[in-house]
């Protein structure tokens, strides 16, 4: 099974990445990272890296991905022509999308019985959790990149700002 999802995340990694560098539209490109986030999310999860999986999720997916679109919006690079939809999402995510829904079925209905049982990320032998051991190191000795990367995304954001300004 663990071999099965990454050949199926990992082809769906790559797939998105591809389909990132060929769309015209930056918009596009922006939902194709998306899909590239959150299949990365999936491999950390299935390595036993839940927090690194939800931090994939809410930060990358999340945060990031709307400050890009942020940006783009703000940029104004154009005006957006209206399409029909991609071929690539009709002759790739229509079946792509029905296999994974087929994948997920088949793991619930054989598997669902153990899933409440089952300790993914049991490396530390119950006395403390991966998350607990993370969040400690984040915030003791890694406070001060904490803090730092923090600033850099608002000076970011305010360069943006300026830089997309419209002269009077």
């Amino acid at each position: 099974m663990q071999l099965a999802l990454f050949i199926i995340f990992g082809a769906l990694a790559v797939a998105g990445a591809l389909n990132l560098l060929m769309q015209r539209h930056p918009i596009n490109s922006a939902l194709s990272l998306v899909v590239v986030m959150l299949s990365l999310a999936v491999l950390y999860w299935s390595l036993g890296a839940e927090f690194l999986a939800a931090a994939q999720v809410i930060v990358y997916s999340g945060a990031i991905m709307v400050f890009f679109v942020f940006v783009i919006m703000l940029l104004n690079a154009g005006k957006e022509e209206r399409t029909t939809g991609s071929r690539a999402a009709y002759i790739a995510g229509i079946p792509g999308a029905a296999a994974i829904f087929c994948l997920l079925s088949f793991v619930f209905l054989t598997e669902g019985r153990t899933f409440g049982s089952v300790n993914v990320g049991g490396y530390l032998n119950h006395v403390t959790s991966n998350i607990s051991e993370l969040s400690t190191v984040l915030f003791t000795r890694l406070l001060l990149p904490f803090e730092v990367t923090s600033v850099l995304i608002l000076v970011a954001i305010l360069g943006a700002v300026v830089l997309a300004r419209k002269e009077r």
